[in-house]
This record gives C-alpha cells, structure tokens and sequence, in this order.
C-alpha cells in the first residue's frame, strides 16, 4: 500500500485554501488527499507535523485540518531517539534545518513518498522520494 508523508506546508496549503501569484496551492493539497484516499492509500504524519501546525493552530484547529482523511487513511508514526539523533547529524552535514531532516528520515523509515514544497528538501532528493502536491496529481 502506498503511503505519503505530508510536511506541515502541504495541510497548512490546504487548511487556508493559500494561493501564490499564479497556483492554486490549496487546491492542490486538498486535490492530493483526495485522490490518496481514492487510491485507498495512507498519509502519514507525525508530533513533529503537530507541532508545526500548533504555531499557527490551536488543537481544535490542528484536529479539523487532519480529520479531512478518514481514520483508517491516517496513520500518526512514532519518532524514535535514533531518528532525533540522525537528523542532527543529516542538518549539520547537507546545512538544513534539523526539523527538516527529520521529516524526510521518518518519511524513509516508513516507506512513504515525502510531499512537500520547502527547498531545503531538494537536498535530501538523493535519500528519499520528495514531491510536490501537482507532481502526483
């Protein structure tokens, strides 16, 4: 069964319906979940990806943007002491933000395609399957 990992911009994307100058980022995001339960496929998320939305959110806001996928499409993995410690050593080597690092490692442990847009990621393109919401639509 394929799984997704989606970074905090890509629910952020959706939950505000957020646009750039030319793109429609919130229709994207919220075009992926839907087809990622289509395809009765898996989003991951993380207390990191809780955290991030909690700068913006509160609890009732952060538990509305995530109950958009059904329970059984939604899967919350756990982050280990050796993932923590990796992405240290990840953020120091390739110069990136440790939090950064640790998406994309608990995306790999899990065997999930990492979707965000953040370009600190495209230094991790070498270690993992990172997309943007349109490249899988």
């Amino acid at each position: 069964m394929q799984k997704y990992y989606l970074d905090a911009c890509i629910w952020i994307d959706y939950f505000e319906n957020r646009k750039d100058r030319f793109r429609p980022l919130g229709d994207w995001a919220l075009d992926l979940i839907k087809k990622i339960i289509e395809k009765n496929a898996l989003i991951l998320y993380s207390e990191l990806v809780e955290e991030e939305l909690s700068i913006k959110y509160s609890p009732r806001d952060i538990k509305a943007i995530l109950n958009i996928t059904p329970f059984e499409n939604r899967i919350k993995v756990k982050i280990s002491d050796f993932q923590i410690k990796e992405s240290i050593h990840i953020s120091k080597q390739l110069n990136i933000p440790r939090k950064d690092a640790l998406h994309a490692i608990i995306a790999r442990d899990n065997n999930a395609i990492l979707v965000t847009r953040d370009k600190h990621f495209q230094e991790l393109q070498k270690k993992i399957t990172i997309r943007k919401p349109e490249e899988l639509l």
